[in-house]
């Protein structure tokens, strides 16, 4: 998903990651994500900075059973060539809560399922390997509530993900991080205007500045090299740990 385009039309407070979208909301949230071929750098609550390649479109399987699958590469980043290639197969009963399976209704859902995977140590990372499926099922989204469930995220947590996100999205793509984005929003369960509320607040400590939702680094971020890497070697770490014990 390609995120550094200009920003066209705000997106409704408490419509994104509070909800189901309806139909027209769903339609603003599409024509708000700015076209770019620059990569997106999704960093998980851990740490870990990933980029994600869906092969679009999904397929019904051909197995006889009844799912569809969309295959991705997740590459983690900052690394020697590690990923995962890994085949979302998709339920029939959340298939019937998504409008279409067309990128605009499931892009943002299938990247914070695949997200929450690796903060819960389900995905393995190495430099070749088979493909691996893994369950897009209701268990991320609430029938009662009618909403997708990827955990609340607290204000501290908030802001841990932006100072992680604008110092590897800078590093490893270069240029302002768009922080906007309500992939973003759907993940932490908030909005994209809290998201910025809290963003305004990292910016008035000096970490970057901040116009219409573009972040631009500043050194008092980028000087904190060991700190980044840090966290991320160890939520690696952790993740290699758990499969490294699995396998025996």
């Amino acid at each position: 998903m390609n995120c550094s385009g200009d920003e066209r039309v705000p997106l409704p407070e408490d419509k994104i990651g509070t909800r189901k979208l309806a139909k027209d909301e769903r339609s603003i949230m599409s024509s708000t994500i700015p076209a770019s071929s620059t990569k997106t750098i999704y960093v998980t609550r851990t740490g870990l900075p990933l980029s994600f390649k869906l092969e679009w479109p999904f397929r019904h399987a051909t197995s006889g059973a009844d799912f569809d699958v969309l295959h991705t590469v997740i590459t983690l980043e900052n690394s020697d060539g590690l990923r995962a290639l890994v085949a979302v197969n998709l339920s029939a009963t959340l298939r019937e809560v998504l409008p279409s399976l067309e990128p605009k209704d499931t892009e943002g859902p299938v990247i914070n399922a695949l997200r929450k995977e690796v903060d819960h140590k389900q995905t393995e990372f190495v430099k070749s390997g088979k493909l691996v499926p893994l369950p897009f099922s209701s268990r991320h989204y609430s029938f009662k509530l009618k909403q997708w469930v990827f955990g609340k995220a607290t204000d501290e947590e908030i802001a841990r993900l932006i100072e992680r996100k604008v110092y590897w999205q800078t590093g490893l793509v270069g240029g302002e991080v768009w922080l906007g984005d309500p992939v973003e929003a759907l993940y932490l369960e908030t909005t994209t205007d809290h998201i910025a509320e809290v963003a305004d607040g990292l910016a008035r400590r000096g970490l970057f500045t901040m116009e219409r939702r573009y972040a631009k680094a500043l050194p008092l971020l980028m000087n904190q090299k060991d700190r980044f890497e840090s966290e991320m070697a160890d939520a690696l770490r952790q993740l290699e740990e758990k499969h490294a014990f699995e396998r025996g």
